[in-house]
């Protein structure tokens, strides 16, 4: 199956102000977000991709742009899925506001009960399930159309790319915000018929390592782990 890179969009605006954006519209990349986007392609550079997916959302879509212009032949898909996690009432709020709310401790200690305000909020649970949905549907249809060892970017938000990496590891979500992906890092995630191995966590870093590994001296069957680690990449 696929190797999965999930991309966090760059720093935005609303990062920079200490703001819940949500799915606020006119949320884009800052300065600092759009030179992150700029250095994507030349982290991505020795990488075979096969598709890009991403958030309908503005700063998910200008952290792809560079890409997208790099690599002329990549197709971009949308998936509303892997967008930001509906934050109803909290939407637009200061950071610093909603950490005196009663849901702030439920969401830091005991997120799987967390429930967002308004007509608008979803629960954490409902965002894990709708970005693990979209992962496998992907993964499927990548491994259709372009075989087992395909490589894909997927461009998403902090809290959906850490529900689905505790999905891939098998960590409950009320443990979910131990995991850390910041503004313009890239975690991996290899899917095998017996197991997702995590690559990458919040890399910022080359990501070269990545590249599909041929046959070597340490080489073991789909999906079984490396016995004592592995030689790691060439």
């Amino acid at each position: 199956m696929p190797t999965l890179l999930l991309v966090r969009h760059g720093r935005s605006t609303a990062n920079t102000a200490g703001i819940l954006a949500g799915w606020t519209p006119g949320v884009g990349l800052d300065e600092r977000g759009a030179a992150q986007a700029a250095a994507l392609p030349a982290r991505l550079a020795g990488l075979p991709l096969a598709a890009a997916v991403t958030s309908p959302l503005q700063r998910c879509r200008e952290t792809l742009r560079p890409l997208l212009d790099a690599r002329p032949g990549l197709r971009l898909h949308a998936d509303e899925r892997i967008g930001e996690c509906h934050y109803g009432d909290w939407s637009g709020r200061k950071l610093a506001e909603l950490a005196e709310e009663p849901l702030w401790t439920t969401v830091q200690r005991h997120p799987s009960a967390a429930e967002f305000p308004g007509e608008e909020g979803e629960s954490v649970r409902a965002m894990q399930a709708r970005a693990v949905d979209a992962v496998r549907d992907w993964n499927a249809r990548i491994e259709a159309e372009h075989g087992p060892d395909a490589v894909y970017v997927m461009c998403s938000h902090g809290d959906v790319i850490k529900s689905v990496v505790a999905d891939a590891v098998g960590l409950h979500l009320d443990h979910f915000q131990r995991l850390a992906a910041e503004p313009g890092s890239v975690t991996a995630v290899r899917y095998t018929p017996l197991r997702p191995f995590l690559l990458r966590l919040g890399d910022t870093g080359d990501l070269a390592g990545l590249a599909p590994a041929s046959t070597g001296p340490d080489s073991t069957a789909a999906g079984d782990a490396a016995v004592g680690g592995g030689a790691g990449a060439p």
